[in-house]
């Protein structure tokens, strides 16, 4: 990809943020594995972003600290972010139930957009998202883990980051 850096500066820092919780998301999901594979909740404002997932049992400080370090070894990596429209029928066919989060897309939806984030060997994340993303992961600058909170009754996972240009 290789924008400059006041290129990416030009995105809003809401687009940079709702894209670092795609980066994030795969992050977590290759750190703590499947259990952490469903998103409940996410939250952007500024550079703040906050995503929640499910997951089994409180991770570590070192497994923390190894998804902020996968994340930022994501956007050193300028990984490549598509996002491609299809019926929904044929984008459930082609990713299956791995595109949706927990909340529901309404089922009046016909046409999902579906971003993908590019590794060199598949998919660093895919997910169907109607938001606004950066082309690349380099333009989203670093993120730093502020806050993580498990809620063991729910078996949910909040993490909280912002970015840094």
């Amino acid at each position: 990809m290789c924008l400059e850096r006041k290129e990416c500066l030009e995105y809003p820092v809401e687009t940079r943020t709702h894209t670092a919780l795609h980066v994030v998301k795969g992050a977590i999901v290759k750190v703590l594995g499947e259990q952490a594979l469903w998103t409940a909740s996410v939250y952007v404002s500024g550079n703040h972003g906050r995503i929640t997932v499910t997951c089994n049992e409180k991770p570590s400080k070192e497994m923390i600290k190894m998804i902020e370090e996968k994340a930022n070894e994501a956007i050193d990596k300028d990984l490549k972010i598509e996002v491609i429209k299809l019926p929904r029928s044929k984008a459930e066919e082609k990713y299956g139930r791995i595109i949706y989060d927990l909340f529901p897309v309404p089922e009046h939806v016909k046409e999902l957009s579906i971003v993908i984030i590019h590794e060199d060997n598949g998919y660093w994340n895919i997910n169907a998202c109607n938001k606004e993303h950066l082309p690349s992961t380099k333009c989203i600058g670093q993120i730093s883990i502020k806050k993580v909170r498990f809620r063991a009754k729910k078996k949910l996972l909040e993490v909280s980051f912002d970015i840094e240009p």
